[in-house]
């Protein structure tokens, strides 16, 4: 299965899984259980890089019994999605989470009510990943850790064949020869130090670009969640019960519920805020270290007690993870645009169940466990049809292969794609003129970039990882350009009515030239 030349390490399997959190582990699973050959390449440590592993995942768990219940549940969701998400993929994702959660007994202890009654809905992050690990390796997957892939390798035929990438901690390189691909690489939150999302720098939007697929959704990516400044714990279920108060000790009038961004985000642009969590129930205080057992770390750590004494807070910007935005899906096996590639989890989009505001935990959740799964089964029956397993070329540019070589300032780089994608003034208040410039300065930037920028044996991960936040910022800005109104999360200043001529999904692609269009958000056609 495996040959050397030089430094690099050769391998072979029908399906590469190219990412190892929580939808990754789904996807590589279900691709065994298909009867392929499997290969999960991971930047970091599979079962511990990613969001999942440092959070306490809730799902999207409604029983099938009595039917209406999940009927209801998707009236409201698809009401409250602004028409951009659809009732038949919200069905399967209800189903498929509701079937495979309890697949995980006797590798996840999970807890019981005070009727003995088992609880799935809601699990601990780095037990749930530890055994998604452990059932991918029961099932005969190869995991190769601290390998990320840098770019796939595309056949003559157009189709996906592969990818090649660095390991870390070994030295060299690998490469995989696979009848097909499917990306697992999260989102981005454009390294806003957002809990876990270290490793979640938008890899797997860049490579798909370059092998000619598209995105949609790429306009909601102004999610942003609240935590003590200097500190990137964003576990924020407790700031359900914060009082908020301005510099000079008075409190700020932000409204109860799940809409404080704006009001927060305002404040935070006129000075200091800081907060307290008096309000909190004593019966969730005792169950804060159960649920979120890392959130009151750094209070412990500051010798701060949060429920009598104030902090200063900030707003972390979570990009496309906690936004909606990805590969666009164009089957029900999660297809992309591009045969023989697939995207499960946050690297696609989740308009389809999520709509136009957040999915948060649970439903990302869900579709994480769905989407995996799916494109698991249909890249195994992908690369049981292809005949031919001749090596594809690779085909990445940006970071790779430059026109001429320059030196490149990365962090300059990176600091001009976070005061775009992260400025409260610029992605939470959006305004024409101000998506006009930005858009402008990443084109500038972009061709600079993508023109002179070529990583090393020892910068190669960092350079991609930005021209993969460039690029990511780039189909974001165009997007909310495109979508000249308000809709969902995504909040224009400048047009605060929602049009109804504008009820389809943005789709965005393009590397050196960014292109938009207007997509129906009519039912996708989904085999019976």
């Amino acid at each position: 299965m495996s040959g050397h030349q030089d430094d690099l390490v050769d391998l072979s399997a029908d399906v590469l899984v190219v990412g190892g959190g929580l939808a990754g582990n789904w996807a590589a699973a279900a691709a065994r259980r298909a009867g392929a050959s499997v290969i999960l390449a991971d930047k970091g440590y599979c079962g511990t890089s990613g969001v999942t592993a440092t959070a306490g995942p809730g799902h999207w768990w409604i029983p099938p019994d009595p039917a209406d219940l999940r009927e209801a549940a998707i009236a409201a969701r698809r009401k409250s999605g602004f028409g951009l998400n659809d009732a038949e993929w919200m069905a399967r994702t209800l189903a498929r989470t509701w079937e495979s959660l309890p697949t995980l007994e006797g590798l996840y202890k999970f807890s019981k009510d005070e009727k003995g009654v088992t609880q799935y809905r809601a699990l601990r992050g780095p037990e749930y990943m530890r055994a998604l690990r452990q059932q991918s390796e029961n099932l005969g997957v190869k995991i190769l850790d601290h390998c990320p892939a840098l770019e796939l390798l595309q056949r003559g035929d157009g189709t996906i064949g592969g990818a090649q990438g660095i390991r870390r901690q070994a030295g060299g390189r690998w490469r995989v020869n696979a009848g097909a691909v499917i990306l697992a690489t999260g989102g981005t939150s454009f390294l806003s130090r957002l809990l876990g999302s270290h490793t979640n720098t938008g890899d797997g939007y860049l490579m798909a670009a370059e092998a000619g697929a598209d995105l949609s959704g790429m306009e909601f990516t102004n999610y942003y969640t609240v935590a003590a400044k200097g500190s990137t714990m964003t576990r924020s279920m407790s700031y359900a019960f914060a009082t908020y108060y301005d510099e000079d000790g008075n409190a700020i009038p932000i409204p109860a519920g799940p809409d404080t961004t704006r009001p927060l985000a305002a404040a935070l642009l006129k000075g200091r805020v800081f907060c307290d969590l008096h309000k909190t129930p004593e019966d969730i205080r005792g169950k804060v270290p159960i649920i979120s057992p890392n959130f009151l770390l750094p209070f412990h750590r500051w010798g701060i007690d949060p429920y009598t004494q104030r902090f200063e807070v900030t707003l972390h910007g979570e990009g496309t993870i906690r936004g909606i935005g990805g590969l666009r899906i164009t089957g029900e096996n999660c297809e992309t645009s591009v045969p023989g590639l697939y995207a499960a989890g946050d690297a696609a989009t989740r308009e389809l169940v999520a709509g136009a505001i957040s999915g948060g935990g649970n439903i990302n959740s869900a579709w994480a466990v769905s989407s995996g799964q799916w494109a698991g089964e249909g890249a195994a029956r992908f690369a049981g049809s292809v005949r031919s397993r001749s090596p594809g070329r690779p085909i990445g540019q940006a970071g790779l292969r430059p026109d001429s070589e320059h030196a490149i300032d990365l962090r300059g780089a990176l600091a001009v794609v976070q005061g775009e994608m992260l400025a409260y003034d610029r992605n939470i208040f959006r305004r024409g003129d101000r998506l006009v410039r930005t858009a402008a300065l990443l084109d500038d930037l972009w061709t600079a970039f993508s023109g002179h920028a070529r990583g090393s044996s020892e910068t190669a991960l960092r350079t991609r990882e930005t021209a993969a936040m460039l690029a990511t910022a780039r189909w974001s800005a165009a997007s909310a350009l495109a979508r000249d109104e308000s809709r969902g999360m995504h909040q224009r200043e400048d047009r605060s009515q929602t049009d109804p001529r504008l009820a389809g999904r943005i789709v965005s692609g393009g590397l050196d030239r960014v292109w938009t269009n207007l997509e129906s958000s009519r039912p996708m056609e989904l085999a019976s």
